[in-house]
C-alpha cells in the first residue's frame, strides 16, 4: 500500500528569535512516522516523551532557538514500541500504532468526529451458481468453463487441442462421481461419448453415438 504523505509547519517561539521547521508525516500499516526537518542537532539536545495519544518533542537548534513541538495525536499509540532518531538532516519518530488502521489525519480535532479508515477493504461480488457434487467441495463448472475458453483465446489451440484441454480440466477438478461418469461413458461408447453425469449413466450401457448426420455400423455390417 502506498504511503500517505502530509505535510505540516511548526511554528517555534523562543527569547533569541522565531523560527519555522517544517515537519512531515506518513503512514504503512503498523507506524505513523514523523519527520522533523531539523538539520545538525545534537542527540543530547533532543528529549522525545511518548504518550498513549500525545508527542512531545523539544531540541535547541543550531542558531540557538529552542524547538517544541506537541501534538495531541488523532489515535492511540503504543509508547513502548515507539522509537526516534538524530541524524544530521532530520529528527525521525516512529509511532506504533495500537490499531491497524489509517489515520486520516495526525492530530485530534474535537471539532469534528475522526472515523478510522481500514487499511485494506475486501469487496465480495456475486458470482455464477455452484452446483453441487459428491464431494467435500462445490465446483463452479461455469467458470471452469469460462477459464478455459479464456486460455483458448489467449493460446489458441486448434481442434482436438482445445478440446482435450477443456476435458482434462474437468476430470482434474471433478468428484468421484464425475470421474466415474467421464470413464464409463468413454469407455462404453468407444470414445464417442463423454458424460460428466454419473446418475445417467450408471443404469444401463452408454451406447455408441455416430457425428450428426452419420450412422454408426458394426465393422461386419
Amino acid at each position: 500500500m502506498a504511503d500517505t504523505l502530509h505535510s505540516g509547519v511548526e511554528n517555534v517561539e523562543s527569547k533569541k528569535k522565531t523560527s519555522k521547521v517544517k515537519h512531515d508525516w506518513y503512514q504503512t500499516d503498523s507506524q505513523v512516522v514523523i519527520t522533523i526537518l531539523a538539520k545538525n542537532t545534537k542527540q543530547d539536545d533532543v528529549k522525545v516523551e511518548f504518550g498513549d495519544q500525545t508527542l512531545h518533542v523539544a531540541t535547541v537548534l543550531p542558531d540557538g532557538s529552542d524547538y517544541d513541538l506537541n501534538l495531541n495525536l488523532a489515535f492511540p499509540v503504543v509508547p513502548t514500541q515507539s522509537i526516534y532518531k538524530v541524524i544530521p538532516s532530520k529528527i525521525e519518530v516512529k509511532l506504533k500504532k495500537r490499531e491497524g488502521i489509517q489515520w486520516t489525519t495526525l492530530e485530534e480535532d474535537k471539532s469534528a468526529p475522526i472515523v478510522p479508515q481500514p487499511m485494506m477493504e475486501t469487496v465480495v461480488s456475486a458470482g455464477p451458481p455452484k452446483y453441487p457434487t459428491s464431494a467435500l467441495r462445490t465446483t463452479d463448472w461455469d467458470r471452469v468453463v469460462g477459464d478455459i475458453a479464456r486460455e483458448e483465446t489467449e493460446e489458441k489451440p486448434e481442434g482436438d487441442a482445445a478440446l482435450n484441454a477443456l476435458f482434462q480440466k474437468i476430470y482434474s477438478q471433478g468428484s468421484d462421481e464425475v470421474k466415474r461418469a467421464m470413464n464409463k461413458s468413454f469407455q462404453e461408447s468407444g470414445g464417442t461419448v463423454l458424460s460428466t453425469n454419473w446418475n445417467e449413466v450408471a443404469r444401463e450401457k452408454v451406447e455408441v453415438k455416430a457425428p450428426d448426420g452419420m450412422e454408426w455400423k458394426k465393422w461386419d455390417q
